[in-house]
């Protein structure tokens, strides 16, 4: 009899599906940006509201990171991404027709347990029903969906602003501040709803079927994924490595492993406190603070030219991680960045002609978020992926997480505060403070990725782990 063969097409067809959740991840982060500014004047939101409107989220999805672990260990990984579904579709609902800041600060905070979830539980499903062979350009995918979410927004938000008009005029800013952000967070609805009924249609993960003692229905899966040879070999792998995989909290924080959490902990913090998400977030605020003659239009419009470079140079990312190395790439987008954002300092400090600025700080921005999406972006996860040992990796990895998050909140509160019109900073720096504290902090980072970080490009999981044992990487 002919041995029954897998089917490339249809892992593609799943993954895709699982896709969505950080397509969701990156839409649901994003959309901030352009509602923002009507939010705060419907609402009349102090500079520290503003910020807690805008970084609520962040709270959310440090508290998603938490549960997804037990959850998706206990009710499977489909119900986890199920749950995300339903987080996304409820902050959408609620984040549009709140009757009061604290109702809107609710949902969105929903919304960030959604994003939480789906950060850990759809690239773990996606890695774990994919073939060795074509998994890192599957797990890729879920990347480009996230920051192809982000980029989303932008159209949407932006289209939403003309819908009624030049967003220039009084009367259409007045539409924008009763009713056009509030079409902002509404249209998350719909790819929701998408998301939760494909669901349906997709299997669970073999690694967890064979963690609950479901062996017949995990090789099921493993047979339409790779044929037979292909699943009596999985399967044998699948419980080899579970056996290993007793990992607990004390391990985790023993003296052993102390350097490569801490490398983790360090490398998530970084990715944030480099300044990326104020940018995703606060960047049409950024171009109207910059230049009276920007406005709305033209702030949405740039949000879309950032974003699109935040796509392409992740594809380039993804191209380049295998063969230029982890350590090169971060270490020279980490110096662009600094250089990108001092720059921008500069301008924002010194230069007088406000239009000049804006396209000048147009251009950093972009030259910035190429930096970030060649190399800090991206490659911090493949790292944090790679550098921890397999018994801990999904502790390890989910506490990392959480502090990538709080970070994300740190930056968020805070720059709308130092970014405000009577702060200190502004009347010291001129909006220049944030760009070079960012700045600072890029170089903070190169230091630390030549010191402590290392190189795991052409390297085995057991010889990165063999690295640790010696007490250097």
């Amino acid at each position: 009899m002919k041995e029954k063969q897998g089917s490339t097409l249809y892992v593609a067809l799943v993954c895709l599906v699982a896709t969505l959740g950080g397509l969701l991840f990156g839409y649901d982060t994003g959309v901030i940006s352009g509602a923002i500014e009507p939010l705060t004047a419907r609402f009349n939101l102090s500079v520290f509201m503003k910020g807690w409107a805008s970084g609520c989220v962040l709270i959310g999805c440090a508290t998603g990171v938490l549960l997804v672990g037990p959850l998706s260990d206990r009710f499977g990984r489909k119900l986890a991404m199920f749950l995300a579904a339903f987080m996304f579709l409820a902050s959408a609902i609620g984040t549009a027709v709140p009757p009061d800041i604290t109702t809107f600060i609710v949902f969105r905070f929903l919304g960030g347990v959604g994003i939480g979830i789906a950060s850990i539980s759809t690239p773990m499903y996606i890695a774990e029903i994919t073939p060795a062979r074509i998994r890192g350009r599957m797990v890729a995918v879920n990347q480009i969906a996230i920051v192809g979410g982000i980029s989303a927004t932008s159209f949407v938000n932006y289209f939403i602003a003309h819908s009624q008009g030049d967003p220039a005029q009084a009367q259409v800013q007045a539409w924008l501040t009763e009713f056009g952000w509030r079409w902002m967070f509404g249209s998350g609805i719909a790819p929701s709803v998408v998301f939760g009924l494909l669901l349906f249609l997709i299997p669970e993960s073999p690694r967890w079927l064979i963690e609950m003692q479901r062996e017949n229905a995990a090789k099921d899966i493993l047979r339409r994924v790779g044929g037979e040879a292909f699943a009596e070999a999985e399967f044998r792998n699948i419980r080899a490595a579970i056996a290993q995989e007793r990992g607990t909290w004390g391990e985790l924080f023993s003296e052993k492993l102390r350097l490569p959490l801490i490398v983790g902990i360090v490398l998530a913090i970084l990715q944030q406190v480099t300044g990326i998400n104020v940018f995703m977030y606060f960047g049409a605020t950024i171009f109207k603070t910059m230049s009276a003659s920007t406005g709305v239009d033209a702030g949405l419009l740039q949000q879309i030219v950032i974003n699109g470079a935040g796509v392409l140079f992740t594809l380039v990312a993804i191209a380049t991680v295998d063969k230029w190395g982890r350590k090169p790439l971060m270490i020279v987008g980490a110096i662009g960045m600094a250089v990108s954002l001092a720059a921008m300092g500069a301008m924002a400090k010194w230069m007088s002609d406000p239009d000049a600025a804006s396209g000048w700080m147009l251009a950093f921005i972009i030259l910035y978020i190429a930096c970030f999406g060649l190399s800090v972006g991206p490659v911090t996860w493949v790292i944090l992926s790679e550098i921890f040992p397999t018994a801990v990796r999904g502790r390890a990895l989910g506490l990392a997480t959480f502090f990538l998050w709080m970070a994300d909140y740190v930056v968020t509160q805070t720059f709308p505060m130092m970014d405000a019109k009577d702060s200190w900073f502004v009347r010291e720096f001129n909006h220049a403070f944030p760009f070079w504290l960012y700045a600072t902090m890029c170089v903070v980072e190169v230091f630390f990725i030549l010191r402590f970080v290392p190189e795991t490009k052409g390297k085995t999981l057991e010889e990165i782990e063999a690295m640790w044992k010696k007490g250097k990487p």
